[in-house]
């Protein structure tokens, strides 16, 4: 956002900050197949916990508890799991149009072992002590965090071992984005197999309460299907369809209206049902292939733009 606004004091701090960011992420956190937690309370500038575990500071907790929190660390952590929001930034970076200096192998890695880890194709045999009602019995679900390689913490965060739709839709949507569309998918699947079986009502996917906003994040899959993203500054469209399915359309919104895009075999077609949409370029990627061309146009109801393929070649 600085360097967008001109702030290039900012922008260049920001930006050291990131990459130091990220490179203690990749050299320190990242253990093969994901990023872990680095639980951590000794040599930081607050020592209240510290100080409690050491007796320096009146505390009413047990002497058994400071057993296991001198073991372990601050109680509701998940160090060694496998969290399934554990890249999360990398999916908003990834729907706003932001490179990030993370390695985005590590970030395909990482969205991969959240499917194989936290996926489960039936939760029969999982033990759930929270909210089981959100995915119990043989349903299937993405459970928030497991521990593959064990050494679980005897008091992780609480809603570990449950099974949220916006966590769900927030890991599909990034592994569609990502090229995971059959991972992707199957999630969605779950999610909404839970919610239209007669035993839910499939318009209330509730979480701490009913219409919850967190199930909102199924919106991010249109965008991870369509691939379609659009900059009001640069009056620029990128359109990248996740289906080989022609024709392929998909509804879209922008701050100045809304419509739908539909690819066909031979033609790009943009067409804006209320407000309009100003277009100075149109990207458009299939596979490997990416086919820029300007268009320099304004869409207006009623008259759609469309584009011929042959053109972009």
């Amino acid at each position: 956002m600085a360097q967008a606004l001109g702030e290039t004091k900012d922008h260049k701090s920001y930006l050291e900050l990131a990459e130091r960011g990220a490179s203690f992420a990749e050299k320190e956190l990242f253990n093969g197949e994901y990023f872990e937690q680095k639980v951590q309370y000794r040599g930081l500038r607050d020592t209240s916990f510290l100080d409690m575990l050491e007796g320096k500071k009146e505390h009413n907790t047990s002497e058994e508890l400071l057993r296991l929190l001198r073991k372990e660390g601050p109680k509701y952590q998940y160090a060694t799991g496998c969290i399934s929001d554990g890249v999360i930034g990398a999916w908003m970076a990834k729907i706003y149009g932001i490179d990030l200096p993370l390695d985005p192998k590590l970030i395909r890695k990482n969205l991969s072992s959240i499917f194989r880890h936290n996926f489960r194709s039936s939760l029969a045999e999982h033990a759930n002590c929270q909210r089981p009602g959100y995915a119990m019995g043989d349903e299937a679900g993405l459970l928030l965090c497991s521990w593959p390689r064990g050494a679980k913490p005897v008091l992780p965060f609480p809603y570990s071992d449950e099974v949220w739709t916006g966590i769900e839709y927030q890991v599909a949507s990034h592994l569609i984005s990502e090229g995971l569309v059959a991972e992707g998918l199957e999630i969605v699947k779950a999610a909404r197999s839970r919610f239209n079986n007669g035993t839910r009502n499939p318009w209330n996917e509730y979480e701490c309460g009913s219409y919850y906003a967190r199930a909102m994040a199924s919106y991010a899959l249109l965008g991870a299907l369509s691939g379609f993203r659009y900059s009001a500054v640069e009056q620029t469209l990128w359109f990248e369809p996740k289906l080989e399915k022609r024709p392929f359309s998909v509804f879209f919104s922008t701050a100045t209206g809304y419509g739908t895009i539909t690819l066909d075999k031979r033609s790009l077609t943009v067409s804006v049902i209320e407000g309009k949409l100003a277009i100075k370029k149109i990207s458009l990627t299939l596979g490997e292939s990416t086919l820029e061309f300007v268009a320099d146009t304004v869409v207006k109801p009623g008259k759609p733009s469309k584009y011929l393929l042959k053109a972009l070649n």
